[in-house]
Order: structure tokens, then sequence, then C-alpha cells
């Protein structure tokens, strides 16, 4: 675990935390290092969970399947994204959806239960990870509100522009790429292919959006 340390200081769940307080803090809470290669489920729809994560190396993605068994991606995941941290705090409910690997991927599986005990030393460390883990529950709850806001946008355009105009807040430009191709584009939005492409060149004819491949600006909505 040595090599990510200084990746793990800069994730959200031990931000504020220095590096050589983060070794002993992982040994602290039993977490290890898990790996997946490609294709396999780091987390499967039904089952229960106890140990969320932190992507250390690779992408992933959470699907579900609708009614028709369409897929739909739900989140994509990359290095530094947490995984199951809802799911962990409520320990009683089983995943709504799967998380499978699109690579291959390392994660840092820590148990949830041990984030939550205090620590017998009262060590501030302990106390500000635990402080991280309830931010980072209260910021996931703001992404799933967003995230329903977008599928439920009653047309094609008014999908692609609320993604596009969330993508442009998360990395404070209005030139911004987007870290899918066009299928899994609109899967995650849960369109037709088709009607997505068409879309996406009508914008552009009225100058509202430019795009090449994955780089897309913003002009105007």
């Amino acid at each position: 675990m040595i090599e990510h340390i200084e990746d793990l200081a800069q994730t959200n769940l031990f931000s504020g935390i220095v590096p050589d307080e983060i070794k002993s803090l992982l040994d602290c809470i039993t977490a290890r290092k898990v790996e997946f290669t490609k294709g396999e489920f780091i987390v499967e729809e039904g089952s229960n969970i106890n140990d969320f994560g932190i992507v250390l190396s690779g992408h992933a993605r959470s699907i579900k399947w609708d009614s028709t068994d369409r897929m739909i991606i739900i989140t994509l995941l990359e290095k530094g994204s947490e995984i199951g941290v809802l799911l962990a705090a409520s320990p009683e409910h089983k995943a709504p959806v799967s998380v499978q690997a699109q690579d291959d991927v390392a994660v840092l599986l820590i148990p949830y239960d041990r984030v939550l005990s205090r620590c017998k030393k009262g060590c501030p460390k302990h106390e500000k990870l635990l402080r991280n883990f309830i931010q980072i529950v209260a910021e996931k709850g703001l992404v799933l509100h967003e995230r329903i806001d977008c599928l439920l946008k009653p047309s094609v355009r008014d999908k692609i522009s609320a993604y596009l105009k969330r993508v442009t807040r998360e990395q404070h430009s209005q030139t911004i790429t987007i870290p899918m191709n066009r299928n899994a584009m609109a899967e995650y939005l849960n369109i037709e292919r088709s009607a997505l492409s068409r879309e996406l060149s009508c914008m552009k004819r009225e100058g509202l959006i430019d795009y090449h491949r994955n780089s897309f600006r913003v002009i105007d909505f």
C-alpha cells in the first residue's frame, strides 16, 4: 500500500490527513487492496455491502438493467472515486446496482464498521476520517439527485444539456473532456445512440456546442 499513500492523500476520504498518518490509519481500519480484472464485478446487484472502496487504479462503472434488459450506466468511476459508500452505510439494504471493472482495477476496500467505531486511542486522524466519510455521504446524495434530475428531463436535448452543464461545473471550464464514447454516453443518458448523434449534430449546427470526439466546447444553451 505504500505506493498509493500519496494518491490516497489527495482523495476526499483522507483529505486533511498527512501521508505519514495514512499508513498507520490504514492498519487501524484494516483496509486492504483488492485487484479485479476487466469485466469482473466489484459489486453485484442484490448483494449486501459491508465494505466500501476507493479506486486506486483503472476504471469502473456502476450499472443496472431495466425491464427490457437494456443496460443503464449510473456512474463512471476512475482513480480516486468511491465505491459503495451509501450501501456500506446502510448494510441492511441490498445493492441496487452492479459495479464492473472496465479494465484492470485495484480497489482499496475498507470495512464500514471500522470507520464508524471510535478509535480506542481517540486519535485525531480517525476522527477526521469519520468526518470526511460523513461529508462524502452527503455529497453522494447530491450527486444522485443531479443524476436523477438528468434522467427525468423530457427531451434528448434537455438530457444532453443537463449532462454537459454538470461536467463544465466539475471541470471548471467551458471546454471539457467527456470520459466515454458515444455508445457509453447514450447508455448513460438512457437514450438511443442514433438519437444522441442526431441531437448533437443539430446542437452543433445551431452554434450551441462544438465537439471533436470526446472533447466538447459549450458555447451557449
